[in-house]
């Protein structure tokens, strides 16, 4: 039996429905791009989180962490409420009620259920983390109450609640890479429209490898940090007279920078102009066959993280100067910021080398050792039993 299965079992007393996954995701390029209504390149991981399910027909969901020390926790459906979503110790529990909230609100009848999840997804890295456990709760209670949704309406409904029942208010990206994408390909994602571009990227065949830095300095992206980056990108939009940042042509970019007298939010705005353009290229050159070329263009995006965003810590910046140093073609941070993870484009006979330089330069900075895996694309979310 499937061990998040059998952990229901022993926990509620009788077997699940069924048992659905989503995974976390890397983002190759194209970093906070999505809440500017831009483009970006993400892949899932094959670290994945779990859930075991059944319906209730009485108005509670009880959900239980194989991964947190404690019981279920239960609500209520009714009272679920956005202004008082779990806190402290159970504020992990926010995720999948947020998702319950967010199919309610939508007038997507759900009459209750026990959830038991299990995760190697890890927390706090720039992974997802978070989606994962939205869209695998999404998936799972679409499917057993009958709900009509299309992948990427689950991925909307899975930000919707990390946005207005968490509290973070991150764009659509990390929702729509698990529930959508497809083994063997990076995502291109239009962020406005939802489009959706698969395209090839096998590492493996090209004698590469893309290895992930977990830096273990955990982000926490609803501590202000972040929602200020989105307010000052919507601010410098307004001062353009633009929808949105991604309306800002490349060609334009040094022009509309002049207009803008705030240093701060010129810095923001060539940022997510210069990394909108820098999505475009990679994908180009992915589906051209020349990854290697990619290299350049993911150290330029770190240093335009780094710089204009100011979103990188002395953790990331030491995992990209190393990894670099040691012979990959191009690093960067991967995620919202603040901590989190870092990719490095490496050939891969060089793996031991790279992850053993990297690995002393911490040691060296008295840094914890990182966790240092390498990535592969893989599928999207699924229903595993």
């Amino acid at each position: 039996m499937n061990a998040t299965a059998r952990e229901f079992r022993e926990l509620y007393g009788y077997g699940p429905e069924g048992v659905w996954a989503a995974p976390g995701r890397v983002n190759l390029i194209g970093e906070h791009t999505d809440y500017n209504d831009g483009f970006a390149l993400p892949f899932a991981l094959p670290q994945r989180t779990e859930v075991a399910a059944a319906r209730r027909t009485d108005g509670i969901l009880r959900v239980h962490s194989a991964d947190v020390p404690s019981g279920a926790v239960t609500f209520e459906l009714a009272a679920l409420d956005p202004a008082q979503p779990p806190q402290g110790a159970d504020s992990w529990a926010a995720y999948p009620a947020g998702v319950v909230w967010a199919l309610l609100d939508a007038d997507l009848p759900v009459s209750g259920a026990d959830l038991t999840i299990r995760s190697d997804v890890p927390t706090g890295a720039g992974l997802s983390s978070s989606a994962a456990l939205e869209v695998a709760t999404a998936l799972a209670l679409t499917d057993l109450h009958g709900l009509p949704l299309t992948r990427p309406e689950l991925a909307a409904l899975a930000r919707r609640a990390e946005n207005d029942y968490v509290g973070v208010p991150c764009g659509v990206m990390d929702q729509m890479a698990s529930a959508c994408a497809t083994d063997g390909h990076a995502l291109h994602l239009d962020t406005r429209s939802l489009e959706q571009r698969h395209i090839p990227f096998d590492c493996a065949a090209a004698g590469l490898r893309l290895l992930v830095v977990d830096t273990r300095v955990k982000h926490a992206l609803a501590d202000g940090a972040y929602a200020q980056r989105r307010s000052s990108c919507h601010e410098a939009a307004a001062a353009l007279g633009l929808p949105a940042l991604r309306d800002l042509p490349y060609g334009e970019l040094d022009r509309a920078l002049a207009r803008l007298g705030d240093p701060v939010l010129r810095s923001r705005v060539r940022h997510v102009v210069t990394e909108n353009e820098r999505v475009v290229r990679t994908e180009e050159l992915l589906r051209a066959g020349r990854l290697r070329e990619t290299g350049p263009l993911l150290s330029a995006g770190h240093a335009s993280l780094r710089d204009d965003y100011e979103v990188s810590c002395p953790e990331l910046d030491l995992a990209v100067a190393t990894a670099d140093a040691a012979g990959a073609y191009g690093s960067r941070m991967t995620g919202g910021g603040f901590g989190g993870s870092a990719l490095a484009l490496i050939d891969a006979e060089a793996e031991a080398e790279v992850g053993r330089a990297v690995t002393r330069a911490f040691r060296d900075a008295g840094y914890a050792a990182p966790r240092i895996t390498a990535a592969a694309p893989s599928a999207g979310a699924t229903r595993l039993v």
